[in-house]
């Protein structure tokens, strides 16, 4: 059986399963070991913000760049990575990318810096913004007939590794009273990851095709109305999960708990991420979304006001509520552009374009977070404005309904 898997100029539909590339256990296996370390090394810093804090004297807004820094690559980096993919091929191009990302959260455990510590923390986010943004088109190229689901399990998978790293990191550090131990464990699935990805390049001779003088790479949607309000509708979302990622534990401790009380709290945001993730691409089985979109912030948008009124009133029912809508909105999001794609290659341009602006904006979340906790000394104007941004999430969902000339608008 052939395992040639990922030529971005194969007519993939017409041709039989085999030649299509590897088979659907291990294409799904690789799935989910590379979504399960895309997070870890962003989720993990919030329950060490804290001990960073005190070790290196950082003040809440320079925390706040540890979850910031590698959000903004995934977006500034997400605008090349189709380039990449044409140009080397796609599965080479996750590979160096999961490669880079490693070896930065490697780097990362033995810093002596602020510098080098900020500079490890952009390497861990640019392996995962190309990654992430290249895994959305190896889905579009194994599954088009069935792509909710499978970006479900895509970022059911995201969530799962942001779970463990959340629910995990506080014993971690605590059992080996150091954030780098903690922080360095999360390197081991990144190692898992690749070393999988490497058997299957090489157990179907991965040689893809690259660009030619012949072939070109998609456009961005520029001129899409349609990109820019996923874009829009992705970078709310985002903004208000990363800053929920990054200062949920250390919001938490400061009203009392500890570290280890505040990272099960954190674990039950990205667990009821995760539930959500397979339960909304399931649920919505027609491309036209918005109303399961409308659905999934609406829920988000209760939990965070919840949150906003009494943070410490029942948390564990009103963090993870919160969760379940970002969780939904997210697979949708994520599932969006590729309803306008006709094509793997176009996939990862919509992709791109649309986590470019949405990953940058979204990276203003733990910085504006931060900042608020820094200026009022405490966390209700920060809890304040995500309901705002939820708000805002929530009103721009009638508007999100799939362009059907997407062939036309991209191509000029």
């Amino acid at each position: 059986m052939s395992v040639q898997c990922n030529s971005p100029h194969m007519a993939i539909n017409s041709l039989p399963d085999e030649a299509k590339g590897p088979s659907t256990a291990i294409t799904v296996l690789c799935i989910v070991l590379v979504a399960l370390t895309l997070r870890p090394g962003i989720v993990s810093i919030g329950p060490l913000l804290p001990t960073i804090i005190q070790e290196l004297g950082l003040s809440y807004i320079q925390a706040s760049l540890l979850t910031s820094i590698p959000t903004f690559l995934m977006g500034a980096l997400a605008l090349p990575a189709p380039w990449l993919a044409h140009r080397f091929g796609r599965d080479r191009a996750i590979l160096v990318a999961l490669l880079v990302m490693g070896g930065a959260m490697s780097l990362r455990t033995v810093v002596d810096s602020v510098g080098q510590l900020f500079i490890t923390t952009a390497g861990v986010g640019a392996g995962i913004a190309i990654a992430g943004t290249l895994l959305s088109g190896y889905v579009k190229a194994r599954f088009p007939g069935r792509v909710a689901v499978f970006m479900g399990l895509y970022t059911t998978s995201i969530a799962l590794g942001s779970t463990l790293a959340a629910a995990s990191t506080g014993p971690l550090v605590q059992a080996a009273e150091s954030w780098r131990w903690a922080a360095g464990f999360w390197i081991l699935p990144v190692v898992l990851a690749v070393a999988v990805w490497v058997c299957v390049n090489q157990n179907g001779r991965q040689k893809q095709t690259v660009s030619t003088s012949s072939s070109r790479a998609p456009r961005l949607p520029l001129r899409n109305p349609t990109a820019w309000l996923i874009a829009l509708f992705f970078a709310c979302n985002n903004l208000v999960f990363y800053a929920m990622i990054a200062w949920l534990a250390p919001l938490y401790i400061e009203l009392g708990n500890t570290p280890t009380a505040a990272g099960m709290i954190l674990a039950s945001y990205t667990l009821g991420f995760m539930v959500a993730t397979p339960l909304f691409g399931f649920i919505s089985r027609n491309d036209d979304r918005r109303i399961v979109l409308a659905v999934s912030a609406g829920i988000a948008l209760l939990g965070s006001l919840a949150i906003a009124i009494a943070p410490n009133t029942l948390p564990m029912l009103w963090v993870p509520l919160a969760a379940f809508g970002t969780g939904g909105a997210f697979t949708l999001a994520m599932t969006l552009p590729l309803d306008n794609a006709s094509n793997p290659e176009e996939a990862n341009a919509w992709s791109a374009f649309v986590m470019l602006p949405s990953y940058i904006v979204a990276a203003g979340g733990p910085l504006l977070t931060g900042y608020l906790r820094d200026i009022s000394d405490n966390f209700d104007l920060s809890l304040w404005m995500l309901v705002v941004v939820g708000m805002v999430m929530l009103l721009i969902t009638p508007f999100l309904q799939p362009n059907r000339n997407n062939e036309v608008l991209i191509s000029h």
